[in-house]
C-alpha cells in the first residue's frame, strides 16, 4: 500500500495548506470510512469545478487546487487524494472515459478515485462537483459515482493507478486556461477487437 500513501510532485499532502485541511477534516475522527467521507465531501462541495465557475486558472497539483478553491475533475481528484493520503489512507487514481456531449464521439477522460476501506476494499468515489442530474454520494459499499456509462465507445476503465496518468498531467500542465483545456481534454482510444 506503499505506493498509494506516497507524496508526489502533483499529490504534494506534505504542503502546509494540504496538512492543515487533512487535520481539521479529520478531527475528532478515528474511523476511516468517516474521515474518508468528510474529504470526499468538502473537495466534492467546496472546491468548485472549473467548468462551473468564473475561475479560469488550470491547476494541477493537489496544493494549487486548495490555493485556488477550484479543479478540473483530474485536479480535485487529485486534492483528494492528498487529503486522504496526509490521513494515511491508501487511495488511487480511476478513470472512465466518457462522451463530451453525451451523444457518442468525442471522447474523454474522466478522473475520479478509489480509496482503500477497511472490510471493503477499494471503493471509487467521485468528487468532481454536484449539479442538476449529477450526484456522487459516499455510500459504501454502493458506488454512486457523478457518471454512468450508457454509450458505445464510453468505459469504467478497472485499473487503479497510484498516480494520475502522465497524460492527464501533460495536459494539466500544457493548457493554462480552462478554454484551452476543455477544448484539450484527453482521451485513451478504444481499440476494438
Amino acid at each position: 500500500m506503499k505506493e498509494y500513501l506516497k507524496a508526489t510532485n502533483v499529490i504534494d499532502w506534505k504542503h502546509a495548506k494540504i496538512l492543515s485541511q487533512a487535520k481539521e477534516l479529520a478531527d475528532g475522527k478515528s474511523n476511516i470510512n468517516d474521515i474518508a467521507r468528510v474529504c470526499f465531501e468538502w473537495v466534492r462541495d467546496e472546491i468548485k469545478h472549473i467548468d462551473a465557475c468564473d475561475i479560469s486558472t488550470v491547476t494541477c497539483k493537489a496544493s494549487e487546487v486548495i490555493e485556488v478553491g477550484a479543479g478540473i475533475c483530474y485536479a480535485k481528484s487529485h486534492l483528494l487524494a492528498a487529503l486522504l493520503r496526509a490521513n494515511l489512507i491508501p487511495v488511487s487514481f480511476c478513470y472512465q472515459r466518457l462522451s463530451l456531449d453525451d451523444k457518442g464521439p468525442p471522447f474523454c477522460l474522466h478522473g475520479l478515485n478509489a480509496v482503500y476501506l477497511p472490510n471493503i476494499g477499494w471503493y471509487r468515489i467521485d468528487a468532481r462537483g454536484n449539479k442538476e442530474g449529477l450526484n456522487a454520494q459516499f455510500t459504501p459499499p454502493k458506488e454512486q459515482l457523478a457518471f454512468s456509462i450508457h454509450l458505445e465507445g464510453e468505459v469504467n476503465f478497472p485499473e487503479i493507478w497510484p498516480e494520475p496518468l502522465p497524460i492527464v498531467v501533460k495536459a494539466l500542465k500544457k493548457y493554462k486556461v480552462k478554454e484551452e483545456l476543455i477544448n484539450n481534454l484527453p482521451d485513451i482510444p478504444i481499440v476494438s477487437v
